[in-house]
């Protein structure tokens, strides 16, 4: 191989392969490794995976490089490369044989300028996410129907318009509340902020959208800022946040309550189609018609039954005729056996009462008789009529020892046939 390095001897004639060979070597060795910065143009993705664009210069001078990315470093991009984007690209500058052109085998590819932002991003989503501002439990599900619908998001972008022609396509029933307010820039986050305020405050809207266009991560930071996800996340309305591309993510859609990928995702996530609604209708009509004829059938079912019944109403009198005659059989043979069986009842009891009347009565008598002789036995004229003698003080106390005797003390005796009056000559105590 010709060392690249050295000048080549003028008599020396090249091959075009050995010619361009020795320029890509002297190209890897001048330019190993290098990092150019440009707006991308003609970018398309081959099936392989690998991707070809050119850079274009990003001051507008009319200079453009072609550009190879092969399918591992196209896997490594963390975002969707489109056409007038500004990159940074990361690789080396090489000689395409067959066509003998120069390119640049891109290795690593981001947004130019967007490093040390994206940085910022990922600590202020660190941060809010640490205060639970994109906590799952906290999202709601928007109305499905909604019948009015608020719209936050500068009225000179294509947003407004591709959100009010997917909602007049879906739900042309549905009233739509423009909120205006700047997307971009340093006044965009208090006019965000001011404009989802607002909406709350009215409650004009059932559900709010909150969306712009694409653009690069500069263009869309005011949906980063921390004020405008506290507020989306702190909305009383539900809010859906459509900003930018289906690969651009901010902090507000992380804070909403749905995310949809772009401005016209918001409307179709607001809003049931116009077709599946006539479809829905559709069914209940089906399940409506269904139920009403099965009743109308049970009802003229038993309407027939009634019919047929009231058709011979003979027969219904003939069947109470034959229950009437039924129940008086058998109240005709139960009536008398039951009289009888009370007859035979109230016989047998007679009896019992005249077996146990003398009986009791022979008892009584005993027993009364008894209880005169214990009486007789217990009265104190009788013991009066054996020679004894009731003493008193004159005043109805007994008296039965001497010592509540006093000489020349009036006393009452009482006899079994009278009372005497004594009075105590004297008094002698035998215990003494």
């Amino acid at each position: 191989m010709v060392d690249a390095l050295k000048p080549a001897s003028p008599r020396m004639v090249w091959g075009v392969s050995a010619l361009l060979t020795a320029l890509s070597d002297a190209l890897q060795a001048r330019f190993p490794v290098i990092a150019v910065q440009g707006e991308l143009s003609g970018f398309t993705r081959a099936a392989s995976g690998h991707c070809y664009f050119s850079l274009k210069d990003a001051e507008g001078q009319p200079a453009m490089l072609r550009c190879a990315m092969f399918r591992r470093a196209a896997s490594l991009v963390d975002f969707a490369p489109r056409d007038g984007m500004t990159v940074e690209l990361r690789g080396r500058l090489d000689l395409y044989g067959p066509r003998g052109e120069l390119q640049f085998i891109v290795e690593a590819m981001r947004r130019s300028g967007e490093g040390a932002l994206y940085e910022q991003f990922l600590r202020l989503k660190a941060r809010l996410e640490a205060q639970g501002l994109f906590d799952v439990d906290r999202k709601r599900v928007p109305p499905p129907y909604a019948r009015r619908i608020g719209v936050i998001t500068s009225t000179g972008g294509a947003a407004l318009h591709d959100v009010l022609t997917a909602l007049k396509r879906r739900a042309p029933h549905a009233r739509v509340f423009v909120y205006p307010t700047l997307v971009q820039g340093n006044e965009a986050p208090p006019r965000i902020v001011r404009a989802l305020a607002l909406a709350n405050e009215r409650r004009d809207a059932e559900v709010l959208l909150l969306v712009r266009g694409g653009g690069s991560l500069e263009d869309l930071w005011a949906f980063n800022d921390e004020r405008v996800v506290a507020e989306v996340a702190g909305s009383a309305l539900p809010v859906i946040c459509g900003v930018g591309h289906e690969t651009d993510i901010t902090l507000a859609d992380l804070a909403a309550d749905l995310r949809a990928p772009t401005p016209t995702a918001a409307a179709e996530l607001a809003t049931v189609s116009r077709q599946q609604c006539l479809e829905t209708l559709d069914g209940l009509e089906r399940q409506l018609v269904r139920r009403v004829e099965q009743r109308l059938d049970a009802a003229a079912q038993r309407l027939d039954r009634m019919a047929l019944r009231l058709a011979r109403p003979g027969d219904a009198l003939a069947r109470q005729r034959r229950r009437l005659d039924l129940l008086s059989q058998r109240l005709g043979q139960v009536g008398p056996r039951r009289v009888g069986l009370q007859t035979q009842r109230l016989e047998h009891l007679e009896q019992r009462l005249a077996r146990a009347l003398p009986g009791q009565a022979q008892r009584g008598a005993h027993r009364l008789d008894a209880l005169a002789a214990r009486l007789e036995a217990l009265d104190p004229r009788q013991v009066l009529a054996r020679g004894y003698a009731w003493l008193d003080d004159g005043q109805g106390r007994a008296l039965s020892s001497v010592r509540q005797l006093s000489e020349g003390q009036d006393l009452r005796a009482v006899l079994a046939d009278g009372e005497a009056e004594l009075r105590v000559g004297r008094v002698v105590c035998r215990d003494e």
